[in-house]
């Protein structure tokens, strides 16, 4: 995992010019009501669609347990999580928890695409899903 994440984090860098990780983060493995749990702070009924999550304050990307390394998918949830965890640095400010979504499917769609594949195709997200998952809405 950590050779494959390494390649991720330099692929980030290169690709979308964030910057280089000093330390990558922890990788666990659990089911989509546990993040749920971590997230939200209490256990995710009908929350059964969480793929992975990041936590900020203990620099964990959490990943489904039927998570698969030699699934094209599966790695490119890696890759949006690592942009999470490589946009976690002092002094970065967003409007709102969707703005900093925006990069992380940028690269998640940029990786499937090196693979012939999109988001729409290996998740269901469409253009207009896109829009609603990256835009902040006002209160």
């Amino acid at each position: 995992m950590q050779e494959l994440m390494n390649v991720i984090a330099l692929w980030l860098s290169v690709t979308l010019g964030l910057p280089e990780a000093a330390e990558l983060p922890e990788v666990r493995y659990a089911a989509p009501r546990q993040m749920a749990a971590i997230r939200y702070g209490q256990p995710g009924v009908g929350m059964d669609d969480i793929v992975a999550i990041y936590s900020e304050p203990t620099q964990t990307i959490y990943l489904r347990h039927d998570w698969n390394s030699r699934n094209i998918a599966d790695i490119s949830v890696l890759v949006h999580e690592l942009v999470h965890h490589l946009q976690n640095k002092p002094g970065t400010v967003y409007s709102c928890p969707q703005e900093r979504e925006a990069l992380a499917y940028e690269a998640q769609e940029r990786w499937l695409q090196l693979f012939g594949s999109d988001l729409e195709s290996s998740f269901g997200i469409d253009a207009f899903s896109l829009k609603v998952l990256t835009h902040c809405v006002p209160h």
